[in-house]
């Protein structure tokens, strides 16, 4: 299994939205950026990521799992770009933020803290362990 992070502004899709679409998930499109499509095309059935809530608030918010591996993305007819689709798991207890991670010594490689602008970025285990605990979950 790998980890990964997606990136949203919480006005435009928030968490709440992503909980609304259950089980059914919904589609992480509109992305741009080869590099975050390119981690969306490395990604298979049942990866897990954080949700996160970029611009407000810049933290992470739940838990969310890979339902259908990447696919031409429905928003554009440009065969560049491609999506996975995600339904949410678990509401993060406590959320953790951008700050919390920037301040955390064991984090200061992570992609969030080092590229903070690309939306779908990679997380490794020993990450995803980390802010599980600072946010509240027991693996």
């Amino acid at each position: 299994m790998a980890y990964w992070l997606f990136k949203s502004e919480p006005n435009v899709w928030g968490w709440d939205h992503q909980l609304a679409k259950g089980e059914a998930g919904e589609e992480w499109d509109g992305v741009r950026n080869y590099q975050a499509r390119n981690n969306m095309r490395a990604m298979k059935l049942g990866d897990l990521g954080f949700f996160y809530h970029s611009n407000l608030g810049k933290e992470i918010v739940g838990i969310v799992e890979v339902c259908r591996e990447s696919q031409p993305d429905s928003t554009t007819d440009d065969p560049r770009w491609d999506c996975v689709m995600i339904k949410a798991v678990k509401p993060m207890p406590n959320p953790v933020t951008l700050e919390d991670c920037k301040h955390a010594p064991e984090l200061e490689n992570m992609a969030l803290v080092k590229t903070a602008r690309l939306s779908v970025q990679p997380v490794t285990e020993e990450e995803w362990q980390i802010i599980c605990r600072m946010g509240g979950l027991t693996q």
